[in-house]
């Protein structure tokens, strides 16, 4: 997302509706923080953490993940690692086990890296990451937004997004992602920036 981008997709979706404009001038600039040093394994673990849990215990868990490992762990240290050293710093048994799998097949080349990530479409790396066991299509898109800087990703069964949905329009109950898959094809090719903003409404 360079900042030539940024300038037009603000721009463009301020024109989209006045709900919008709005929500875009009470947050004020766009300043999505990318995990572009991150490796794709790495981001993936990061989006693991966050599976359906709030945003303070992701934090939480990833702060006391990231000590085990001085940092964002990489494959084969995760392979050297036991499973209840995992565990122990939060990690559900099912998570420690996806991410442990994630290692394994990222140490053996058949996860994608950044490399071949690069050549690959939006649907293609949702399709090359969701075969791996828990691995969804939002854990994928999270990938796509915050390590990948895809523009034009529209995660509809967020829980912020509907909730921020929610706050922006005035709906006096959370909209279905049906409703919103349609919604937000006003936003193309920018729904990464809308959803950005649209997180960001829950802060108001």
């Amino acid at each position: 997302m360079s900042p030539l981008n940024i300038d037009e997709a603000v721009g463009a979706l301020r024109a989209s509706d006045t709900h919008m404009a709005n929500l875009i001038a009470r947050v004020g600039p766009f300043e999505l923080v990318l995990t572009d040093d991150w490796s794709p394994f790495q981001a993936l673990v990061r989006s693991v953490i966050f599976q359906q849990i709030s945003t303070h215990a992701g934090r939480a868990i990833q702060g006391r993940l990231f000590s085990l490992f001085d940092g964002a762990p990489e494959p084969d240290a995760v392979l050297q690692t036991t499973p209840e050293k995992l565990r122990a710093v939060g990690l559900s048994q099912a998570k420690e086990k996806t991410i442990r799998n994630l290692a394994v097949h990222a140490a053996e080349g058949t996860l994608p890296d950044r490399a071949a990530m690069e050549t690959l479409t939006d649907e293609e790396i949702i399709q090359a990451l969701t075969i791996h066991r828990g691995i969804g299509i939002w854990t994928a898109q999270m990938l796509l937004i915050f390590n990948l800087g895809r523009p034009d990703v529209w995660p509809v069964t967020d829980l912020g997004i509907r909730r921020g949905y929610k706050i922006a329009y005035d709906l006096d109950e959370l909209p279905k992602p049906s409703e919103l898959r349609a919604s937000g094809d006003r936003w193309k090719p920018f729904r990464s920036i809308a959803s950005w903003y649209l997180w960001r409404a829950n802060d108001l």
